[in-house]
């Protein structure tokens, strides 16, 4: 039958790289036990050690790349201190084109995990260009004013920046931290930090989520979109395929960050006070005790907030494209909030939040299905506020309900479409796929955003969501955790 739900001729398998990520994950995990039992001086050197050697290993001499832009991220930042951050974000980026257009200057391709290690190490160079520059304008203003929460203590050397550029946390896989909470750990007695009780609550979905990325990817490979024969099958058949493609895309990704979280938590890397009210990516929010002050009682409680990249729950079932996009890749979404979105060349949530996924999608690649799909974003969040504003603020408490499910049902679909771009990659297949759907969701997207205006309703704002609205849930379904990602 044509439209028979069979396995694919070629099913889709893990790659070797992807191999070789999931044992460097596994085996990062014992080794974090040992560092945390390690001194300040084996942590900061011996953790950058093994991160060069891991460099070396997957990327060989392709890891001159990474040096030339630590290299020249120092420079700017030892000379023009004033201006360091958008000069520094200016070299990294246009060292990602650089990298990405080797070939065609006739050098060697990189490996894709140069490409992961130079990726994560952009954000980490820019957010320390950044902070380099906040405490050095401190200082010429009030040099006797202590650091605030979370900032820099003084001015990393070039060994310092060096260390952190290669410290094997968060390496090839993430998550992003910043410079202070790589100093925090070097510098965080092993005593009263936990890891063995959060590391096993973490991991404990993890072989679940393994198993139904391999089944969800064997039934329905993503090579199947890109022949002739797919097309031949019905409508229905079409529209349903990104569903379980972009279910696989997710599984695939929470068994790669909950891994990468471990290996974090076994270190003991990223824990603080849960007083302290870390945020994913920007660390502690409140002042508080060092874990081996006499001030941390025995009794403290620690999290590690700061360190974590994915919540699979609020990203499964939270409502509205905004929040999903927050609980996805957290840290990453928190250095995009920090160093783009607010530095964006518009004051509109909706223009500020297209020039974060331009730049978002400029971060991943060139392919043209990441710059398809992040820029359906943006159509989808003015969509989003004007309905939530013109048409759902007038519905009674139960219309409201009915509505907040219909939202979700949208949302999941939105994201399924948008992830087919950012897996197909190029330009023919992306368009080809959503063409053979008839470009469903950019044609609801559209007419949601010209109904909701019909209504009176406008985009989201300062004062009607935006990017300060609570994260919403489906009712009587998941508790909604704190905003991390709110602006202050």
């Amino acid at each position: 039958m044509r439209g028979s739900l069979r396995p694919h001729p070629h099913p889709r398998n893990m790659t070797p790289e992807e191999w070789q990520y999931l044992a460097i994950l596994l085996i990062s995990i014992p080794v974090g036990f040992l560092f945390k039992k390690a001194g300040p001086g084996l942590k900061q050197w011996g953790a950058a050690g093994v991160g060069v050697a891991l460099t070396l290993l997957t990327c060989g001499p392709h890891i001159l790349h990474s040096l030339v832009t630590v290299l020249g991220t120092w420079i700017i930042m030892e000379t023009w201190p004033r201006s360091c951050h958008a000069l520094a974000l200016a070299w990294t980026f246009l060292y990602l084109l650089f990298f990405r257009m080797v070939t065609v200057l006739g050098l060697p391709a990189p490996t894709p995990f140069t490409n992961a290690v130079q990726l994560l190490l952009t954000l980490k160079l820019v957010s320390l260009a950044s902070e380099v520059q906040e405490l050095r304008a401190q200082k010429e203003t009030d040099p006797q004013k202590r650091p605030t929460v979370g900032q820099l203590l003084a001015v990393p050397s070039l060994p310092q920046v060096l260390s952190y550029s290669y410290c094997y946390v968060g390496l090839l896989t993430g998550p992003f931290y910043r410079y202070r909470t790589f100093h925090d750990w070097v510098h965080q007695g092993p005593a009263r930090v936990p890891s063995w009780e959060p590391l096993l609550l973490r991991a404990r979905p993890a072989p679940l989520f393994g198993l139904l990325f391999l089944l969800s990817s064997w039934l329905f490979p993503l090579e199947a979109v890109r022949e002739d024969a797919f097309y031949e099958r019905p409508f229905a058949f079409r529209l349903f395929y990104m569903v379980p493609v972009f279910f696989a895309f997710r599984m695939r990704f929470y068994v790669a960050w909950i891994a990468a979280e471990c290996d974090c938590i076994a270190a003991g890397f990223g824990a603080y006070p849960v007083g302290a009210k870390s945020r994913a990516g920007g660390g502690p929010t409140q002042p508080y005790p060092a874990p081996d002050s006499p001030e941390a009682g025995a009794a403290t409680k620690y999290d590690y907030e700061t360190i974590r990249n994915i919540d699979c729950q609020q990203t499964d079932f939270c409502v509205r494209v905004r929040d999903g996009m927050r609980y996805w890749n957290m840290t990453v979404q928190w250095w995009l909030a920090q160093y783009v979105y607010k530095s964006a060349p518009a004051r509109s949530y909706v223009l500020r939040s297209a020039w974060t996924m331009l730049l978002s999608a400029y971060w991943h690649g060139i392919h043209p299905g990441y710059y398809l799909s992040f820029l359906t974003i943006p159509l989808c969040l003015a969509a989003e506020g004007c309905l939530e504003s013109g048409l759902r603020s007038r519905l009674g408490p139960k219309a409201q309900q009915a509505w907040d499910w219909a939202h979700w049902f949208l949302k999941m679909r939105a994201y399924d479409y948008m992830c087919m771009g950012f897996v197909l990659l190029s330009l023919r297949d992306t368009l080809r796929y959503w063409a053979s759907i008839y470009f469903c969701i950019h044609l609801l997207a559209l007419g949601g955003l010209l109904l909701g205006l019909a209504l009176g309703g406008g985009g989201p704002g300062r004062r009607g969501g935006g990017a300060r609205s609570e994260a919403k849930t489906l009712p009587n379904k998941h508790p909604t955790p704190p905003d991390k990602l709110r602006e202050e």
